[in-house]
This record gives structure tokens, C-alpha cells and sequence, in this order.
């Protein structure tokens, strides 16, 4: 790692003006790529305070070994810059999108002297009209089967369409009239190219042109009694239609725009792109990008929009975004620049473009979801995250077994605290546990996840001696099972190690199976509680590890600095998954347990009084207050209820004894039953 110090350029040789700069590292390399409205100002940022800077930039500006700059005119000049030398160094350190999958496209090779219609994957080609990306290919080919019947065009490779010119003799599709055979001169090239032109112009969504000539062209033809090419008329506008319907209809107008939603975390982003023609969903197309440096969400969109349109053809009259890029006019510029016309770019406030952009939000989130799923779901991936983990908290063995614990609570009410496990990088969701803080009142994390963790210790504990292991807890399995005589293949798991069963019930004693690593969400403080509490339990073999929100930063107990893993490393990847899901399944059981102290009242104490009792007071009397108000005649008016019932609702209400005699209550009370979450259970 290089001191910048050593690099920094001297005082005063920095420009005011706009420019773009490079950082490379010892060996030249470009590792970054950024550009300013001001180069002295952005460029002292790196260097003025280095404790300032996010870790991310601080690991560049140690990986570089030097900087340098080139002075442009305008911002726009700036931002086209930007994106070239990004395209040509491609810099480790600057965001980076790549497709989530190969999206199809509609392709009319209007380059050629015979255009083709054809469906294609990968790099585009100079002259060829595009038409997508479509979401599947089966997609794109049941509508050009469609369309083919109006726009007879060539859809053969070359090699089929030289065989049969010197065959002399049309393919399969001339026979049934899906393609108007140029191979064999049934038309001529500037006849087949207007056909293919049409099929643009339609997949472009000029369609009402063609419906109207068809159906002009249908009724003349019934009037002059051609039934039979009426007929043929017929169904050539129902196979449009059918054409049409495939292409999703989303405003009354012919609206152009492309709609970009984005849904991201700390160290990734998905990005969906709707393309909307016409007033219709044309087709749409992913991305996921890693976030090596530090981005906001203008800072991402910005990102998209200079790698997406920069050499686009298609530059639609209006973008829609989730928040407007920070050079909003340079950026317009550029965009108006490319597609040779005004381009609105905008954040939808209201209407149909506001829901719609919601829609392709929920897209984007899915397609995050998804991508995290196959990520955390190859067996190279998670061996590869422990592995990382071991070597950063220089730990004697992989974390098989990962708890992690998060505090949740409003206001300083309801407090609970949730643990979650993953087993070999994978979430173990019938173990989950949630805690309801006991002995804490208000907020405090810290004293908070002491208690937790001292209550899942003090039941390992337990367990453990209850199975008589407290005398060889660390001993291998073999020796274990020598002791006992043998132990079942069931007492074990995949890794080899000892699971007590209960004898009772036959089921695995789970607070007796302990972790390998404990992850706290919180920082310094959180993680000496969680330590602490082992200490006073006497169990020293356990790990214990904290991650801080802000900045992805991992605590060990008694250290002054923090483990730093790099950004895009799967070891990251995997801690901060466990601690987004500890931190879920927490407000959970939080938002559950709110919502059932919102709906208790003072009636829940009223012995002898039930739901549908509470619920008639409640209607006659409209609230609480006016029912505390009300004499024992007043509450006895109420159907089902008695003098006395009354007379001991008031007394309770008011705090006074009861009048002895009072009639036996109606068993309202809920029993002590589960929380309602089948994947965690109350501790």
C-alpha cells in the first residue's frame, strides 16, 4: 500500500477548471477514473484528510501510486471523457454494469441487400435495426410468426438462401407465404426491402397505418365479391392484433421513454430498464453492477445514462429515473447531443409514469433478489466466503456455523432481538430464535445484547450438562462417540459434528449445538458486551465478531482498529447477507409485537370480561374514556351485560376492589401460544 503523501501534487499546480482525472497504480495501471467541475478542489478531497475518506477510497488512494488530469471546456466535454477512458481502461474502482443474463433482440439486417429478420444475442452491429431486448426469444418468434403473414420477409441464414437461389426453387416458408421468396425473384430487392421497412415501421409502433389499409383493402375486396382474398385480409389483421397483444399497452398515448428503476445495498445494484414505444412495453433489460466505490443513487443513474446512451442509436424523447443525476443539464445536453433532438430527463411525480416506474422498481428488487440467491447458492462461492472470513479474523477453523444477533426496538418500547444461523454459507431457518428483553428498560443495545447472549449461553450450557458433556466440550467426535459407546449417524451433521439428540422427543437439543462464530450488529461496544457475557459463562471457544451499519467494518473484541474486508469479496457478501437477515427477522417480531400492544386496552385486565363483551362496551359507549365516565347503571344498559358484571367493570377501571360475588368471566384472554412466526421461536 502507497502513502498519498507521497504522490499528492504540489500546492497550486492543480487547475480550477473542469477536468477529468486518472489515479494508476505502481505499475501505470488505470485504476480510476473521475471527473470534476473543479479538478483542484475534487483532487484535494483524496488527500486533505485521509480518516475522512470512506474505506473504499482509502484503498484506492493506497493502491495508487499517482494522479493525473486533462483540463476540458464544458461539463458535457467532461462526462463524454469520463466514459472513454472508463470504456478503454475499464478501472477496477469505478462502477461497472454488466448484463444479469444475454437478452435477446429483434434484428432486421437492413445492411444487407436482401434485409433479414432475425433474432440475435451479444454486440450490435452497425446497419442493423434493433428492436427488444425481449425478457425470452420464444417470445419475439411467435410475434414474428405473426407478422410474417403481413410482411413476407426473408428470415433464412445466407447458406439457405444461396441453396435455393441456385435450386431455383423457394424454401418451405415461400410455399405457405411467410416469406415473399427474393431467392428465387419473386420479388424484386426494392420490393423486399419496402416489406422489411413496413415490418420496422410496425415493430416500431406505427401500426395503425398498416390496420386501417388492410381492413380498407378487406372491404373492397367483400365489395367486389373476392371472398376468398377478403378472407386472407381477414386474418392478416387478426394476426397484427394478435401481434399487438403480446406488447403490453401501459399509456392511452404514444408515448417514447425509457423507465429505470434501481434497487441496491451496500455492495451491489440491480438495474431494470422498461423500453416503452408507442404507449407499450416494447421489452425490457437487466443489470447488476458491484459498488466499488462509494455511489448514491444520482451518482448510479448517472453511471447508466453517460454507459447506456453514449453510443446508443435509440435515445428516447424522455427518461424517467429515480433521481435526477448531480450534472442534470450536462447530462440533458449529452443525451440531446446523441439522439440529435430534445431529451427530458425526470423523476415521475404522479400518474401512470410514477406507477409504472414502481412496477419496474419491484423488477429491479427481484432481480437483486435473485441474483444474491444464485450467488449464495454455488457450493465454490460459500467455501470461498469462509475461507475469507477464517483468514480475516484469523480464526482456527471456517465458520461452519455463523449466529448473528440485531436489537430492535421504537422509541425505546417493545424491545426484542432476534438470532439467526447459517450453516455452510446457507440460512438454517428452523433455528432461528427471537428474544423479548427482559431485564433492560429503555434503549440500550449494548446491555441488550449482553442479555441475549447470555440467555442462548446459559441454555448451551444447560443442554450441554444435561447430555453429560460439560466434561469433554472440544474433544473430537471419535472420542465422544468411544465414550458413549458408539454414536448414530444421526447425532452428527454433515461436518462431523456432535449434535446431542433429546431422548424425550428424538429431536436435536438446539441450544446445545454451538456456533463457531457470533456476529453482533453493532460496533465496539456491542461486540465487548457480547464478549463479556461469555466470559461470565465461562465459554472461551467461541468467536465473536461485530459489523457496524455504515461502514461494513468488522470488530473483534479489546481491538482498537477495525477488519477490513475488501469490498467485493465474498467473505463481505456473506457477513453482511447474515446481518441484513438478523436484522429482517428482528423488526419482524418487532412490527408483531407492536401491533399486538396497539390493540390492548384497559379491558384486557377487566376479569370476566371477553372479546365480544370488550368489543359491545366499546361500540355503545364509542371509546375508552367515555365508558371510565359512565356509572354501573350507564355500562348495565349494554346487552349481556349484568349489574354486577358492570359494577366490577367500573370498579376495575377506576382501580377499586371489586364487589365481592361477581360473576365468572367469559375466558376472553389469548393463551400463551407461539408468536406467529413458524420459523422463529420466543426465548
Amino acid at each position: 500500500m502507497a502513502d498519498p503523501a507521497t504522490y499528492r501534487p504540489a500546492p497550486g499546480s492543480i487547475p480550477e477548471s473542469p477536468g477529468v482525472y486518472r489515479f494508476r497504480d505502481e505499475h501505470g495501471r488505470v485504476i480510476y477514473v473521475g471527473k470534476a467541475k473543479s479538478l483542484r478542489q475534487r483532487l484535494n478531497s483524496y488527500f486533505a484528510d485521509f480518516s475522512a475518506l470512506h474505506p473504499r477510497t482509502q484503498t484506492m488512494v493506497q493502491t495508487a501510486a499517482r494522479v493525473d488530469w486533462t483540463v476540458v471546456g464544458t461539463e458535457v466535454e467532461a462526462l463524454q471523457l469520463e466514459y472513454s477512458w472508463i470504456k478503454e481502461f475499464d478501472p477496477r474502482f469505478n462502477v461497472r454494469y454488466r448484463d444479469d443474463k444475454s437478452y435477446p433482440y429483434l434484428a432486421v439486417t437492413l445492411n444487407e441487400d436482401f434485409p433479414r429478420v432475425m433474432v440475435m444475442r451479444g454486440a450490435k452491429r452497425k446497419g442493423v435495426r434493433y428492436f427488444g431486448p425481449y425478457s425470452h426469444a420464444w417470445a419475439i418468434r411467435e410475434t414474428v410468426d405473426q407478422l410474417l403473414r403481413v410482411f413476407p420477409v426473408r428470415t433464412c441464414s445466407a447458406g439457405v438462401f444461396k441453396r435455393q437461389h441456385q435450386l431455383d426453387r423457394p424454401c418451405l416458408l415461400g410455399y405457405i407465404g411467410k416469406c415473399s421468396a427474393p431467392c428465387v425473384g419473386r420479388v424484386s430487392p426494392e420490393e423486399h426491402r419496402l416489406l422489411a421497412e413496413d415490418f420496422c415501421d410496425f415493430m416500431a409502433g406505427h401500426t395503425t397505418r398498416f390496420t386501417k389499409r388492410l381492413e380498407r383493402d378487406m372491404r373492397e375486396a367483400a365489395a367486389s365479391q373476392e371472398y376468398e382474398r377478403a378472407a386472407r385480409l381477414r386474418d392478416d389483421i387478426r394476426a397484427l392484433e394478435r401481434a399487438l397483444e403480446k406488447q403490453t399497452v401501459v399509456f392511452a398515448d404514444t408515448t417514447d421513454c425509457d423507465m429505470i428503476a434501481f434497487a441496491e445495498d451496500e455492495l451491489e445494484a440491480a438495474v431494470q430498464v422498461f423500453y416503452v414505444r408507442g404507449g407499450r412495453i416494447r421489452g425490457r433489460r437487466g443489470w447488476v453492477v458491484d459498488k466499488v466505490e462509494d455511489v448514491t443513487t444520482a451518482d448510479l443513474v448517472e453511471h447508466f445514462l453517460i454507459q447506456t446512451y453514449s453510443e446508443s442509436e435509440s435515445v428516447p424523447r424522455e427518461v424517467l429515473v429515480p433521481a435526477m443525476p448531480p450534472e442534470e443539464d450536462a447530462m440533458t445536453e449529452l443525451l440531446s447531443e446523441q439522439r440529435g433532438g430534445p431529451v427530458r430527463v425526470r423523476v415521475p411525480q404522479r400518474g401512470d409514469k410514477k406507477t409504472l416506474l414502481e412496477t419496474v422498481a419491484r423488477n429491479a428488487h427481484e432481480a437483486l433478489k435473485q441474483h444474491k440467491t444464485r450467488r449464495a447458492s454455488d457450493l465454490t462461492t460459500r467455501s470461498r466466503a469462509l475461507q475469507e472470513i477464517q483468514d480475516a479474523l484469523e480464526l482456527d477453523e471456517a465458520p461452519l456455523r455463523i449466529e448473528c444477533y440485531d436489537v430492535s426496538n421504537l422509541q425505546a418500547t417493545n424491545v426484542v432481538a432476534s438470532m439467526v444461523v447459517f450453516e455452510d454459507g446457507l440460512a438454517r431457518k428452523s433455528e432461528y430464535r427471537r428474544f423479548t428483553i427482559k431485564a433492560v428498560e429503555g434503549q440500550d443495545d449494548v446491555r441488550s445484547v449482553h442479555e441475549v447472549i447470555t440467555r442462548r449461553f446459559r441454555r448451551y450450557l444447560a443442554e450441554s450438562e444435561k447430555m453429560g458433556e460439560l466434561d469433554h466440550l472440544g474433544d473430537p467426535p471419535e472420542a465422544i462417540a468411544g465414550r458413549a459407546g458408539g454414536s448414530s449417524p444421526q447425532n452428527e451433521t454433515e461436518e462431523g459434528a456432535h449434535q446431542p439428540i433429546d431422548p424425550e422427543t428424538g429431536k436435536p437439543r438446539r441450544f446445545a449445538y454451538p456456533p463457531n462464530l457470533v456476529l453482533v450488529d453493532g460496533g465496539p461496544p456491542q461486540v465487548a458486551a457480547a464478549q463479556r457475557a461469555l466470559d461470565e459463562l465461562g465459554v472461551d471457544d467461541i468467536a465473536v465478531c461485530g459489523i457496524a451499519k455504515r461502514l461494513e467494518e468488522l470488530w473483534l473484541p479489546g481491538e482498537s482498529d477495525p477488519v477490513i474486508l475488501p469490498r467485493n469479496s465474498e467473505g463481505m457478501f456473506l457477513v453482511q447477507r447474515v446481518r441484513d437477515e438478523a436484522h429482517r427477522f428482528a423488526i419482524t417480531f418487532h412490527r408483531q409485537r407492536r401491533s399486538k400492544s396497539m390493540t390492548v386496552s384497559e379491558l384486557d385486565n377487566v376479569p370476566g370480561l371477553g372479546p365480544a363483551r370488550r368489543a359491545a362496551l366499546l361500540k355503545h359507549f364509542g371509546s375508552l374514556k367515555r365508558l371510565k365516565d359512565a356509572t354501573p347503571e350507564q355500562v348495565a344498559e349494554v346487552p349481556g351485560i349484568g349489574r354486577r358484571s358492570a359494577e366490577g367493570i367500573v370498579a376495575a377501571l377506576h382501580g377499586t376492589a371489586a364487589p365481592s360475588g361477581g360473576s365468572g368471566g367469559d375466558g376472553g384472554g389469548a393463551g400463551a401460544g407461539g408468536d406467529g412466526e413458524h420459523r422463529g421461536r420466543r426465548s
